[in-house]
């Protein structure tokens, strides 16, 4: 991430697994991988809506890298969006590093497919209603 906004964020594991930012990021538990995925900053909710974003994708890269039998040893994910002046989003954005040996057209494909899979940006981009619990 270049140069992100207040509310940029980064996932990282495996061989890409390092924080790029101020302040400490988060371990996180990690299905994929033994030593957890590195998180954060998460000290908003800004942050962390786009962390969802970014998590998902770290995610689903595993998991759509081990079913087309792509290599993958190390994934970073930055995500970062905006709000105009009453906090509507702007969009969120979100760029993948791999490590891998997988030859650039399979990286594309799979990077196509996680894009396409990927639960948490397809909510986001469908739309989401969300109300109070009135009690």
């Amino acid at each position: 991430m270049a140069d992100p906004s207040p509310f940029g964020v980064r996932v990282s594991s495996g061989t890409l697994r390092s924080w790029e930012g101020d302040g400490d990021g988060v371990v996180l538990p990690h299905a994929w991988t033994e030593e957890g995925v590195l998180a954060g900053p998460a000290t908003n909710g800004a942050q962390v809506l786009h962390l969802a974003v970014a998590l998902c994708v770290l995610n689903d890269t595993y998991r759509e890298a081990r079913r087309l039998e792509v290599p993958v040893h190390g994934v970073a994910v930055t995500a970062d969006g905006g709000f105009d002046e009453v906090w509507t989003s702007t969009g969120i954005s979100y760029d993948i590093a791999l490590d891998t040996t997988a030859p650039s057209e399979t990286v594309q494909l799979l990077l196509e497919v996680v894009d396409e899979v990927a639960e948490i940006p397809r909510a986001l981009r469908a739309g989401a209603d969300v109300q109070r619990v009135l009690r």
